[in-house]
């Protein structure tokens, strides 16, 4: 009788560890998918936004768009990738636009405001500069550890796209400088047209990064002219 209830026990244990690791490794799967269909969400939706626009600009945005939306994270720290993922599940509005550094690989969706989940998702328009397709400074932050810390690469006469729903304006970077937090001069307003990439330097520092690293681009139609 001990020996039937004995093989009963091992047959049960057998049964629920199968069960379990079944259970576990379809987790796996289900969520690696998730991540992966999430992690391109903010510019789907700027990209699904588009085509309520006319023709032209929705043509202009694919043809530019073709290539992954799948974020480069081969410069990003565990935690800012974490971060990533678990930010695109608590927000899914469309970006105000695309900002691009072909140079650099980049592209990252920019939003309004620089709140966390904003800076875990992409970049964010600091609020009280110029708003995207208008006349002046408009200021764009982001993590050093995420999407800007591709910006140690960028270099003088990189340019810089941004893409809106009026279509791509190209800038050329004009300076690159390294502040104090408190100095917001660089934010301050232009008449035309204007950059400001905001973020944490240095950029592989452990804690809280002391300066800030500023690169600033004008309209290449004023560099053009300048020549």
């Amino acid at each position: 009788m001990n020996k039937n209830k004995r093989s009963r026990s091992l047959r049960i244990l057998e049964f629920g560890s199968l069960t379990l690791g079944l259970v576990l490794l379809a987790t796996f799967f289900l969520a690696r998918g998730w991540g992966s269909y999430q992690s391109k969400s903010g510019i789907d939706a700027f990209e699904e936004s588009l085509l309520t626009k006319p023709a032209p600009v929705a043509a202009t945005v694919a043809a530019d768009e073709e290539s992954s939306n799948e974020p480069d994270y081969s410069l990003w720290s565990d935690k800012r990738i974490k971060d990533y993922h678990i930010s695109q599940a608590q927000r899914d509005d469309a970006p105000l636009g695309i900002l691009s550094i072909d140079k650099l690989n980049l592209k990252v969706p920019v939003y309004n405001g620089t709140d966390e989940i904003n800076l875990n998702r992409g970049a964010g328009r600091i609020k009280g500069t110029a708003r995207v397709d208008k006349p002046g400074n408009l200021g764009i932050a982001a993590h050093r550890d995420g999407f800007f810390r591709a910006l140690k690469d960028i270099e003088l006469g990189d340019s810089i796209n941004m893409l809106t729903h009026q279509g791509k304006t190209e800038f050329v970077v004009s300076s690159i400088t390294i502040v104090d937090p408190t100095d917001i001069s660089v934010l301050a307003p232009t008449d035309d047209k204007s950059i400001t990439l905001v973020t944490c330097y240095p950029f592989y520092f452990v804690g809280n990064a002391p300066k800030r690293y500023i690169a600033k681009g004008e309209l290449l139609s004023n560099q053009v002219n300048k020549s």
